[in-house]
C-alpha cells in the first residue's frame, strides 16, 4: 500500500509547553460576546487535511496531546487552540464544529483522542482537563455545505444565526453569512488574537459595539 501524500513543509503540529496563560481580551471586556463560536477543522484548528494526512489507526503521544498515525506522523491542534477551547467552557461560550472533510470518522477519532489541558482553576471543576471531543457542545462532521452544518447547528441549538461566529481557512465559505453567521476567515490557525479580532467583527456586523452587558448575561 503506497503511503500518502507527506504534510506540507509549513505545517506545525506540535503543541507546546509554554502556552499563553491570557484568554481573548473580549472574553473579560464586558462587552456582549456570540453564543456559540464555531470552528472548521482542517486548517483552523489544526494544521493539516485529516482526509489527506492522516492514516489510521491512531494511537496517542506524550499523554494525549499528540496523536501518531500509521506512519508515525504526528498530529496535534495549533498551539494555542487547546486554551481557547478552556477559555469557551470558562466564559460558557458555547464551541461548534462545522466540516466537510472526507473523513468525518477520522476527526472524530482525533477529537476524542487529543485532550484539552486543565483551565485556570487546574482542579476539579470547569477547569478540568479532558477530551477536546467534550468541549464541543455540537459538532456537525460530514461531506456537503457549510450552510448545510449550519442549518443543523441552528436547529439542534436553538440559536439564532446571529449569535454564531464562524472561523474557517476557507473564503468560499462565507456563503454561511446569507444565514446571517458571521464568518471571520483564519489564515494561519486560530489563535487568541484571531478569536478577539472575530468577535469584534461579530459585534460590529450585530451593532454590539461599545454596549456593555449587564451583571449575569453574556
Amino acid at each position: 500500500m503506497p503511503k500518502r501524500p507527506p504534510l506540507p513543509p509549513s505545517t506545525s503540529t506540535t503543541l507546546v509547553e509554554t502556552l499563553p496563560t491570557y484568554g481573548p481580551t473580549t472574553f473579560s471586556d464586558k462587552l456582549p460576546l456570540p453564543k456559540m463560536l464555531v470552528f472548521d477543522l482542517d486548517y483552523t484548528l489544526w494544521s493539516f487535511w485529516v482526509d489527506t494526512h492522516v492514516t489510521p489507526p491512531l494511537k496517542p503521544k506524550d499523554n494525549n496531546s499528540k496523536a501518531v498515525d500509521r506512519w508515525g506522523e504526528t498530529f496535534a491542534f495549533y498551539t494555542e487552540v487547546p486554551g481557547i477551547l478552556t477559555d469557551c467552557r470558562e466564559r460558557g461560550v458555547l464551541v461548534g464544529a462545522a466540516s466537510r472533510t472526507m473523513a468525518p470518522d477520522l476527526a472524530r477519532e482525533m477529537l476524542k483522542l487529543l485532550v484539552v489541558g486543565k483551565g485556570k482553576e487546574g482542579k476539579e471543576g470547569k477547569g478540568k482537563g479532558g477530551r477536546a471531543w467534550d468541549y464541543f457542545d455540537q459538532v456537525q462532521i460530514f461531506p456537503g455545505s457549510k450552510t448545510k452544518h449550519f442549518s443543523l447547528l441552528q436547529k439542534q441549538s436553538g440559536l439564532k444565526y446571529e449569535d454564531m461566529l464562524f472561523f474557517d481557512d476557507e473564503a468560499r465559505n462565507k456563503n454561511v453569512e446569507e444565514l446571517g453567521v458571521v464568518m471571520y476567515l483564519v489564515k494561519d490557525g486560530v489563535t487568541r488574537d484571531v478569536v478577539d479580532r472575530g468577535v469584534k467583527e461579530w459585534r460590529k456586523r450585530n451593532g454590539h459595539e461599545g454596549k456593555a452587558i449587564a451583571n449575569g448575561d453574556k
